[in-house]
């Protein structure tokens, strides 16, 4: 990165800003996946989403999108809807922190799919923030997943290893998203295609949610659309190998949450492992020195 670029200090906080209430959903979501079953559960909000996220979109009396730019809004919600649906039922059957703790694979896939796919190059000091980041989940994984496994607990774990590299490509194309349209038109084309996806196993899989299921249905759009426009905006201006490392976080919400409201213990492993992950963050958001080169490279 030139001595003269941006710093990538206020969207790195803003992309943590963004993870944070993601996670704050998925609180709501491991509810809602319960009761409701993933499908239903992600239909539903990225219904109400797009209903939400429609209303203060046209608002503005936005200009319609290229035909590009719909594609692109079409092809990452394609991916989106994979990434939610094998989460959100690994989330229904293993605790929040586990989950979470083996998704963390999809930052580091993210980092070297960004050099294939974006020509980013690759710094040391993304490199080194990456697997110090990756080492944290290794130390967490290592304390918290030794024991045994139900047969449908272990299918769950290949659930959150299937959505992680959902979510490692998702990645590389919010960055190529977010410059070619504003945050509010991602967040409403994202919920609008997403839930147009999932509808079509509506005939065999669709079941209407009772009242007492609204309030955590609303609060989960809300939150989803939330972060997408922090997370939109935060691509928009910094690197994905800078942005990627900021889903570590999201282990530390997790833990949090999953304390709060599901009484799970913090065990030292956890602890042990969050704080390698804290410095991996920190390490990366560090504007890099002069020959770094952590900048992309020409197309």
């Amino acid at each position: 990165m030139r001595p003269d670029s941006p710093s990538p200090v206020i969207p790195f906080l803003i992309a943590c800003a963004g993870i944070a209430t993601f996670s704050a959903m998925d609180v709501l979501m491991k509810g809602l996946s319960i009761e409701l079953g993933a499908y239903n559960a992600v239909l539903w909000r990225t219904g109400t989403g797009t209903l939400i996220a429609g209303a203060l979109y046209f608002a503005s009396r936005p200009k319609w999108p290229s035909k590009a730019t719909m594609q692109i809004h079409a092809w990452r919600s394609l991916f989106v809807a994979g990434m939610a649906l094998s989460f959100f039922w690994a989330l229904a059957r293993l605790p929040m922190a586990e989950a979470i703790a083996l998704a963390f694979v999809a930052p580091l896939m993210a980092l070297y799919m960004a050099a294939i796919f974006l020509g980013e190059k690759i710094g040391p000091r993304s490199i080194a923030a990456s697997l110090l980041g990756l080492g944290g989940i290794l130390v967490i994984v290592a304390g918290k997943l030794g024991g045994d496994y139900s047969d449908e607990a272990l299918w769950a774990v290949g659930a959150v290893f299937l959505s992680a590299i959902f979510y490692a490509y998702n990645l590389i194309l919010a960055r190529r998203q977010a410059k070619m349209a504003e945050p509010m038109e991602i967040a409403f084309f994202q919920n609008f295609f997403v839930a147009a996806i999932l509808a079509l196993g509506a005939p065999w899989f669709l079941a209407v949610p009772g009242a007492g299921h609204a309030p955590h249905i609303v609060g989960a759009a809300v939150l989803a659309t939330t972060s997408l426009l922090l997370l939109s905006w935060a691509y928009a201006r910094a690197e994905t190998q800078i942005l990627a490392t900021t889903e570590y976080t999201g282990f530390l919400w997790a833990m949090l949450f999953g304390w709060f409201f599901y009484d799970e213990a913090v065990t030292l492993p956890t602890l042990a492992g969050a704080v390698l992950i804290v410095a991996a963050c920190l390490i990366v958001a560090r504007k890099a020195p002069h020959g770094d080169p952590i900048e992309p490279a020409a197309s």
